[in-house]
């Protein structure tokens, strides 16, 4: 009787080898798309987010028959210069909104006087009804994050931000004078009626510097112009998207949008960063109101100063930032930015929500800026339909298919 053997043979070397060589193949085809789909879930949420703040505007409207304002808030009646004792008029549209997008708790420690810092201890007085200015890291509204306010892709965490952003208001197609609006400055009596001539003439956007624009006030139609978009915060990196270069000042780059371009402060090997010699708003160490470093884009979701919470339609979206003095509360040039590949999510007035590509059509990147003494009011944007997207009674007209 013949006896049968049970053993089986096992697995070569060879055929080992084979099999972990097309597991690693599987491995590195399926981790793109695995890649792809994580970002896909996060530019959805991203765009919930704007679409949440969009329905808020409508809602915050709908209460008080007209949008918050850009730099918006009170200055007090007694220690104006004093920076606990009022916001300087310098909040951001974001904080009204607090109530209507389901943060009434932080809202309501905003609205009434508090009576502690951020570490714990007591402050005697009291912080004022709608907080101190938006740069007090020691009050513990303007150092919370909110959720809603950031975009699940931008890597942008913690200090020396305060509260971080990703969504800015639209200004317009213009700069000048929006840093300031009808005000000069923040104490008593200097309302200025040469302001308010510039103002009429560059505040072309949805929103304006410390003034209440309604929607009727959109004559181009809510559906043709854009609210809010997406801005990426900075990280450090000298990221030309995040962290301003020091401007020439007024004429040449209110005259001239792409100088820094031209003056070839970026880095040509790799075009999203300064070159290392680039002087950016957030090097100095030390400034009038603490940390210099925390002078970039998004770090301050209080704060209303446009390299904060807002953005024009004069560059392309994820072009180069510049502040006109190198400082944090003065108008510059500040496109949208975002870390989701080729654009930008924006919000128009209906609270639509749009993905606008990097290669929109923005016309002449050199054109003059609209203000009075140029003697180009009330023309068409020079900036394409970027600019006309931007612009809330320009009377201009574009095509869904050029977005």
């Amino acid at each position: 009787m013949r006896q049968t053997s049970s053993s089986r043979p096992g697995f070569t070397l060879v055929e080992l080898l084979v099999v972990i060589a097309i597991i690693g193949v599987l491995v590195g085809l399926l981790l793109p798309a695995v890649q792809s789909a994580r970002e896909a879930a996060r530019r959805m949420s991203c765009s919930n987010n704007a679409k949440q703040i969009g329905l808020a505007l409508h809602n915050y409207h709908s209460a008080f028959n007209n949008l918050p304002a850009m730099m918006g808030g009170s200055r007090g009646e007694t220690n104006i210069g004093d920076s606990t004792r009022s916001n300087q008029l310098r909040l951001s549209y974001l904080v009204p909104l607090l109530p209507f997008i389901e943060q009434q708790p932080l809202w309501d420690q905003i609205s009434n006087p508090m009576a502690v810092k951020t570490n714990g201890d007591p402050k005697n007085p009291p912080w004022p009804s709608m907080g101190p200015a938006p740069w007090r890291g020691d009050y513990r509204p303007w150092a919370t994050d909110v959720s809603s306010f950031r975009c699940p892709s931008d890597p942008g965490v913690g200090s020396p931000a305060l509260g971080r952003c990703n969504y800015a208001n639209c200004m317009g197609d213009a700069v000048e004078y929006l840093d300031v609006g009808a005000y000069q400055w923040v104490t008593p009596n200097n309302f200025s009626t040469g302001n308010v001539e510039q103002i009429n003439v560059s505040g072309r956007g949805m929103f304006v510097c410390r003034e209440y624009k309604k929607f009727r006030d959109v004559v181009d139609g809510l559906s043709n112009t854009i609210m809010v978009g997406e801005i990426l915060s900075d990280s450090g990196t000298r990221d030309i998207r995040t962290a301003p270069a020091d401007g020439p000042g007024s004429g040449p780059l209110r005259d001239n949008p792409s100088w820094a371009l031209d003056q070839g402060l970026i880095d040509p090997n790799r075009p999203l960063y300064w070159l290392p010699d680039t002087n950016l708003t957030t090097d100095q160490s030390t400034g009038g109101d603490g940390n210099w470093s925390s002078r970039a884009r998004g770090f301050r979701w209080s704060d209303g100063c446009h390299q904060f919470t807002g953005f024009n339609t004069i560059l392309p979206p994820n072009s180069e930032t510049v502040s006109r003095t190198g400082n944090d509360n003065t108008w510059g040039i500040y496109p949208p930015s975002s870390q989701h590949p080729g654009g930008v999510h924006v919000v128009m007035g209906d609270g639509a929500v749009k993905f606008i590509t990097d290669a929109i059509d923005a016309g002449d990147r050199r054109a003059k800026t609209v203000y009075k003494a140029a003697g180009n009011a009330g023309i068409a944007s020079p900036y394409g339909v970027w600019g006309a997207m931007g612009t809330r009674a320009s009377r201009e007209t574009y095509d869904s298919t050029d977005l």
